[in-house]
Order: C-alpha cells, then sequence, then structure tokens
C-alpha cells in the first residue's frame, strides 16, 4: 500500500508538510500560536461538525502550484482541504480579520451579557472570541430572542437564550448515544435546541455534550452556581470504571470536589470520553486516585495567583519570546519619552528611590 503524499501549505508566512486531506485548520493547528484559526462548531472527534459559525475563515491567496490562483472568497478552514504549494493567509489579512470581527459581532446579536453570573465564565471560547477578535459595541438595536429555560434530564440544564447553534451537542449525542431524542427545531431565528416533547436525556454518556459546548448554554445541575472555575484547582485522577477510561479531571477546593469532567486538550477537545456516573455521582476525593495537577495555560484565569509554581509546576521562562513561542512583541513604547513628563535628564525607571514631584516637569517649564 502507497503511502499517503505531503503536501506543502504555507500559512502566515510559516510552511508545514501535512498529508493529503489535511484540511487548513489542522495544518495551522500544528504550527500553533495565533496562526490557527479560532473554531467555534468544528470538532476534531465528531463527524459532519464544522462550516457553521464561520469564526475560521481564512484567505487563500495561492491554491496550489499547479493552479496559483487565488480563491475568490475567503474559505472555511476547518471545510477546506490543503494542496501542494497552497498559501494561506490568517491574521496576515486584513480581509480576515474584518470579516471575523463582523462573524463575532453576529454570534453576540442574541447572545446575553451574563458572563458574571454564568458558570461558563473563565473558560468560554465565547469570550475568548470576543475579547481577541471582537468589537467595542453593538450596532444591533432590536430586542434579543430569548427562551425559558429546559431541563434536560436530572443533571443537565440547556440556557437557549445563550445558544450559538454549533450542533455540537447534537452530533456527539448522535454519535455517542443509541439514539438521539434531541436536535435543532424550527427555522431561521426561531432555531433551538429542544428534545421531542420535552423528553429527558437519558444514556450513559449523555453528560460529554456539557463538555463540548463552547458556551454557557449547557450546565452542569451538580455544580450550577457553587463555585467559579477560577478559585478551583484542576487535578487529573483516576478510577477503575467498568463503563468508560475513568480518566477525568476534578476541579476541587480543599478536600471537596465540586464538579468531574472529562479532560481537554489545549484546542478546549475532549481526550477521552466519560461516564454519567463518574461526572455526576464519584464527587467525593476517596473516589478517585489523584495524578496531580492538570496543566493549564499560564496565562488562563484558571491559573493565575494560585496554581503555577504552588501545586507541582513551574513556571517557564519569564521572558516575552519564551512565553509567546518565539513571538516578539507586537509594540515596544519608551512611555517616558512619549509622554514627556518628567524631567529630559531623569529616567524613572533608573531611580534608586520613589519618584518625587522635583523628578517631574512643572507647568511653568
Amino acid at each position: 500500500m502507497s503511502e499517503q503524499p505531503l503536501f506543502k501549505v504555507t500559512i502566515d508566512n510559516i510552511t508545514i508538510e501535512v498529508p493529503a486531506g489535511t484540511t487548513i485548520l489542522n495544518a495551522a493547528r500544528k504550527i500553533g500560536g495565533e496562526v490557527a484559526p479560532p473554531a467555534m462548531c468544528y470538532y476534531s472527534k465528531l463527524e459532519g461538525t464544522g462550516g457553521k459559525c464561520r469564526t475560521c475563515l481564512v484567505e487563500v491567496s495561492k491554491g496550489s502550484e499547479k493552479d496559483p490562483r487565488p480563491m475568490p472568497k475567503l474559505v472555511a478552514s476547518c471545510r477546506t482541504t490543503v494542496m501542494d504549494g497552497m498559501e494561506v493567509k490568517n491574521i496576515t489579512s486584513e480581509k480576515v480579520v474584518d470579516a471575523r470581527n463582523g462573524v463575532v459581532e453576529f454570534l453576540l446579536i442574541n447572545h446575553p451579557l451574563d458572563c458574571p453570573i454564568c458558570d461558563q465564565a473563565g473558560e468560554c471560547h465565547l469570550q475568548d472570541l470576543s475579547y481577541n477578535h471582537g468589537k467595542e459595541g453593538t450596532r444591533y438595536e432590536f430586542q434579543r430572542r430569548t427562551f425559558k429555560k429546559h431541563d434536560l434530564g436530572p443533571h443537565i440544564q440547556l440556557h437557549m437564550t445563550r445558544c450559538i447553534l454549533c450542533y455540537r451537542c447534537v452530533y456527539t449525542a448522535d454519535q455517542l448515544t443509541n439514539k438521539r431524542e434531541h436536535g435543532v427545531l424550527d427555522r431561521g431565528d426561531h432555531s433551538e435546541i429542544a428534545t421531542h416533547i420535552e423528553k429527558s436525556l437519558d444514556n450513559d454518556f449523555i453528560g460529554n455534550i456539557i463538555d463540548v459546548c463552547p458556551v454557557g448554554a449547557l450546565t452542569d445541575k451538580t455544580f450550577r452556581f457553587k463555585n467559579r472555575v477560577w478559585f478551583l484547582k484542576p487535578m487529573d485522577a483516576h478510577r477503575d470504571c467498568p463503563t468508560c477510561s475513568g480518566k477525568v479531571t476534578l476541579w476541587n477546593r480543599g478536600e471537596e470536589v465540586f464538579r468531574v469532567t472529562a479532560r481537554k486538550d489545549q484546542w478546549g477537545e475532549v481526550e477521552e470520553w466519560i461516564c454519567n456516573t463518574c461526572r455526576f455521582e464519584k464527587k467525593q476525593s476517596s473516589d478517585w486516585v489523584i495524578e496531580g495537577p492538570r496543566l493549564i495555560d499560564r496565562h488562563s484565569v484558571i491559573s493565575q495567583g494560585h496554581y503555577a509554581g504552588s501545586v507541582g509546576t513551574h513556571l517557564p521562562t519569564d521572558t516575552f519570546v519564551a512565553v509567546h513561542n518565539g513571538r516578539k512583541p507586537k509594540l515596544m513604547m519608551d512611555i517616558h519619552t512619549v509622554s514627556e513628563v518628567n524631567k529630559p535628564e531623569i529616567t524613572l525607571s533608573k531611580l534608586d528611590r520613589p519618584a518625587h514631584s522635583t523628578d517631574f516637569k512643572s507647568n511653568q517649564d
């Protein structure tokens, strides 16, 4: 059997070789960092996902070596496969940046600004997306759509008002369970995730729809309003479970386990699916074998103040280049020169004492 050919693709001036059939998004993820486009609907472990949220749009400036013509429109990187010699622009394209701002504004049209009370706050992909690519305000002047809360069984609460219709939970239920009892009802701006005739979702693996949700639309009732994720310490743990792998992340404070989730990779995707018993019923530290602290991004709100350096982890080299994967600062400025508030012969940062009023220019100078 012949080996799969490798294609060279250049993304944001970085060239990489990937197997034929690889999507632009997955090729960019191999490079990592800001080169990888954001994705709100695509999920590598679920078949059929992608192409719905349009946050991963990129510009293909060169189609391939055989056909170097650029693609006329921006394309969804999660659905477009690479060609040999293809050149792609992500953050280096003004068209992409502008289109992504528009997509984020569209996603936030009906999304409520209830981050202070949402259980997803602190680990919400939509928060990260809006911070990095969103705009300061909205041009939408009409009333936002609202839905009543739905109980999807004894452990899952659905806040349809927060939903961005990424379809991840629908694919998860369809591919992990024997039968799917929920989906998208109605069309257009009336579309909503719901069950047929208010049925409960009852399956050993249905709790995984909470983990795949990129926003706070699906929440865990056993954790609801009990704590904030940045007050908790995520620990890797496992147990001998007859249903699933038993490998989870415990979110505890002291000896109390507030919630149990599946382990996720750097792209926020579940590494191994876990069962409802592990997720909802095993809430004691004695139920688990603790492996150690979960490695969390140093700049994540979850790790701030208490995590790195205090529970067995170590800080990386504290320089900008080391922390940002070799990238240089985007802007460097001598604020003392720009502000012109101090006397020219005095450099405030080099004083071996607190700055005094005599170090600054007076109104008469």
